[in-house]
């Protein structure tokens, strides 16, 4: 593993350049703004006429272009919309305004390992993907810290993409944590792997069942709620600060032998069997194939499992018991008025 840190990196190489991000959601607003709070002079923000974060970036005190717009001024610019709309952003705005040897960058490989863009071969390709969220991205650089991020370049015409990635990663904070090289592709298909399997579908689908089940035997929608969901966050925190065996040292014997004799009964050789057939799916491209005829037809599934989940009484249950514990919203990560 290559690993760079804050002493790696030439800054002032990134402090030179004129660098427009595309989107202000998550990632998009602490790029934006941990590049202006490193000393890059010239920053703007590209969005569509009429987005809504136009006026969020505005009371920032960035200024706001049109893509195209950006396009033709930047000498990096910085995708950070959601992959869906990658290609058609890139053929309808990006491509015949991009200078040669502009940088064009993203913080995740999907569209361009899965070749939904194909670049020009004049432009430097790289990837800077922070291992956190945008509001975590913002909020560890304001306190003087960073997160770990994963630094790839797919193309490199210029000669320089390497290191003016590098610049770029250590001036929105990954030098601080560590900035670790790998490729676009293991980037994209473990990071695919991972919220399919573990982050987000099988930690929520976890959730959801336990959940039930406690209800449906006869339990109060609370204590389940508490136990399934409310405590996971102890017990996650616990794994982050030291691996799995820190959790065990930290918990009751009682629990860590129910760890040992109930977990594999949980999670079998079937669930594993599974895990490699979602494997499959995505390094075949059959994943990203059917998640842009999705988005083709408008998100008609998309948009139904969203409302369904939204509508999960585990949603209403943990609205009502978050009010009783104030100290949860005043440590949120995500303020939607903002970012």
């Amino acid at each position: 593993m290559q690993a760079y840190y804050d002493r790696d990196a030439d800054v002032s190489l990134i402090k030179k350049k004129k660098i427009a991000v595309v989107g202000y959601g998550s990632q998009g607003h602490a790029h934006a703004l941990n590049l202006r709070d490193s000393g890059v002079k010239d920053v703007v923000v590209a969005l569509r006429p009429g987005s809504a974060s136009i006026n969020k970036a505005e009371a920032e005190k960035l200024k706001v272009v049109s893509p195209a717009e950006a396009a033709g001024w930047a000498d990096v610019i910085m995708v950070l919309t959601p992959d869906e709309g990658h290609a058609a952003l890139y053929n309808d705005h990006l491509r015949d305004n991009l200078k040669k040897g502009t940088a064009l960058a993203v913080a995740h490989g999907l569209s361009i390992h899965f070749r939904l863009i194909e670049p020009r071969d004049d432009l430097d390709i790289f990837m800077v993907a922070p291992k956190g969220p945008g509001h975590t991205v913002r909020s560890e650089y304001q306190r003087g810290a960073g997160v770990p991020m994963l630094l790839a370049v797919h193309q490199d015409a210029t000669g320089n993409a390497h290191d003016i990635g590098l610049a770029y990663a250590s001036a929105i904070g990954g030098g601080r944590a560590g900035i670790i090289g790998t490729t676009f592709r293991e980037e994209c298909e473990t990071d695919l792997f991972g919220e399919q399997s573990v982050l987000c579908g099988g930690l929520t689908s976890l959730i959801q069942a336990a959940y039930e089940t406690l209800i449906e035997a006869g339990y109060a929608p609370e204590m389940a709620y508490f136990e399934c969901v409310h405590e996971v966050k102890l017990i996650v925190d616990l794994i982050y600060e030291g691996g799995i065996a820190n959790m065990r040292y930290s918990i009751s014997n009682t629990a860590e032998y129910g760890d040992y004799a109930s977990g594999p009964r949980i999670i079998d050789e079937s669930v594993k069997k599974r895990m490699k057939e979602i494997l499959d799916d995505i390094q075949s491209g059959r994943f990203v194939s059917q998640w842009m005829s999705e988005c083709a037809a408008g998100q008609p599934s998309f948009k139904a499992m969203r409302r369904r989940a939204a509508e999960h009484p585990i949603e209403e249950v943990g609205e009502k018991l978050r009010a009783m514990m104030p100290w949860i919203a005043e440590g949120a990560l995500v303020d939607k008025s903002k970012n």
